[in-house]
């Protein structure tokens, strides 16, 4: 490969296996957490590896047919977002995607050696399951392969931002802040490939694996306000109508926390947690407009950025990240003080799911807006903060759109076991992690009015669901 200055720095690729031989096969890119084709750094990676060896370059996704019980809300968003990626693809830099299903660390090598490959591009996840994937495919593919592993996803690269598990925001974001100039950067087009893949790849029924999807997944069924791809992410970002930074930033720092607000927040989420827009994309966008909304920004980035790349600091150098075992010390030593400590109510996992508690205003304010605290009353009804952690975890996972994400772990974690936080006056049950109440809610915002604002929702919500019911019958009885 002829020497030039590379287009992704050097410290956002990692490389995790070199092989043996020189880069005369194709290049794969094994697509997971970034699923995205612009500002995508591993993409960008692979495309420009590929054109510097003249050889052709492919995407490739894996499906897996269980991922940490992801149901139809998470899969359909996800699949419906590859369908527009894959077109998009086609369209503009005629790049083959491959979609397999199964176990990547069986569809991953055997795509590879199927195909020739020389360099296998990923982009980065801290997760363990992920990682583990990954060591496994290294030990899978022939011995030319070489493994690069590219952060796409952190605007400052994680093992660049830290070599260790930070105790808080306050010990990351002096780091993180030095290397912005640096990696806060404008990214480059991406450069078509310059040799094209020659061998045909086959159909993706689109229409028959979102349906079999759904189905499997249909007891926590697809949001119908969030439309998936990468054109609906750039909408929400900068839209003339509604965008977040083009009209919605003003009230972000004073209002964001209030449920009977949720304009106030980014909307951004969803397409963060795939891939499907790019943190860094909207830091960019976010600074262009900080001398109007100073303060609006400020807080915006502070999320984006340092709450962000935390999350994925504490699930990379924890790897005991969903468990009371990567607690700080502090923590699990009053933890375990009071877990025989009595409880008023004590629920099980599927009273909980179902709202079937004491709190009457357990099912207009359950998990969907106020996690934190819900996961707080999770511990105060459970038999102690094992239990707790599990099922708060698993509710999250299972309804939001964003579950099994390192910020959806840490927040657990947070809540139940003080990560992140400090100890506070000690308390039955709570001992000295941070305690939240009803009353509390009521202080910051006004409980009545958000449950009836949910009520409302939830009438909207089934009266669609009714006509959509109706008008299929009327059009089997026309037909």
């Amino acid at each position: 490969m002829a020497n030039a200055i590379p287009v992704v720095q050097s410290g956002r690729i990692r490389v995790v296996r070199q092989g043996s031989g020189p880069l005369v096969g194709p290049v794969v890119y094994w697509m997971f957490r970034d699923q995205r084709i612009r500002d995508n750094w591993a993409l960008i990676h692979a495309v420009d590896q590929a054109n510097k060896a003249n050889v052709p370059v492919a995407i490739a996704f894996n499906l897996f047919d269980q991922f940490l019980g992801a149901k139809a809300r998470q899969l359909g968003f996800m699949l419906r977002g590859l369908e527009k990626l894959q077109g998009n693809l086609q369209s503009t830099l005629q790049i083959p995607f491959f979609l397999f299903q199964g176990e990547a660390i069986d569809t991953i090598p055997n795509f590879l050696k199927e195909c020739g490959a020389s360099l296998l591009v990923t982009d980065f996840s801290p997760l363990r399951d992920v990682r583990s994937w990954k060591e496994k495919i290294c030990e899978r593919v022939d011995e030319s392969v070489t493994v690069h592993e590219v952060d796409a996803h952190n605007i400052v690269p994680l093992w660049v931002a830290s070599a260790k598990l930070e105790y808080s925001a306050r010990t990351l974001r002096g780091k993180i802040n030095k290397l912005l100039p640096e990696y806060l950067i404008e990214l480059p087009a991406i450069e078509p490939p310059k040799i094209k893949w020659s061998s045909s790849n086959p159909p993706i029924d689109w229409p028959k694996i979102i349906a079999d999807v759904v189905r499997k997944g249909a007891e926590v069924p697809e949001l119908e306000w969030c439309e998936p791809g990468e054109d609906a992410a750039f909408e929400v970002l900068m839209g003339s109508k509604k965008g977040f930074l083009t009209t919605r930033l003003k009230t972000y720092s004073t209002d964001r926390n209030n449920p009977l607000k949720p304009q106030a927040l980014s909307g951004l989420s969803p397409y963060l947690h795939f891939g499907q827009i790019s943190a860094q994309r909207c830091a960019l966008e976010a600074n262009k407009v900080r001398k109007n909304y100073t303060q609006a920004v400020d807080t915006f980035l502070e999320e984006m950025i340092v709450r962000r790349e935390l999350s994925d600091n504490f699930c990379y150098y924890e790897p005991q990240y969903d468990s009371l075992l990567g607690a700080w010390e502090w923590a699990r030593k009053t933890l375990m003080e009071h877990a025989s400590d009595k409880r008023e109510h004590i629920y099980t996992r599927e009273q909980l799911e179902k709202a079937q508690t004491a709190d009457p205003h357990g099912p207009a304010i359950s998990p969907v807006a106020l996690r934190m605290y819900w996961a707080k009353k999770i511990l105060e009804w459970t038999n102690g903060p094992e239990e707790a952690l599990a099922i708060t975890i698993y509710l999250n996972d299972k309804y939001h759109i964003d579950g099994r994400d390192p910020s959806g772990y840490v927040g657990c974690m947070w809540s139940i076991c003080g990560v992140h936080d400090q100890g506070w006056r000690e308390r039955p049950v709570f001992g000295k992690i941070r305690y939240m109440n009803y009353a509390g809610c009521k202080r910051k915002f006004n409980v009545e009015g958000y449950i009836s604002y949910v009520k409302r929702l939830v009438g909207e919500s089934k009266k669609r669901k009714a006509e959509v019911i109706l008008d299929k019958k009327a059009k089997e009885l026309r037909n």
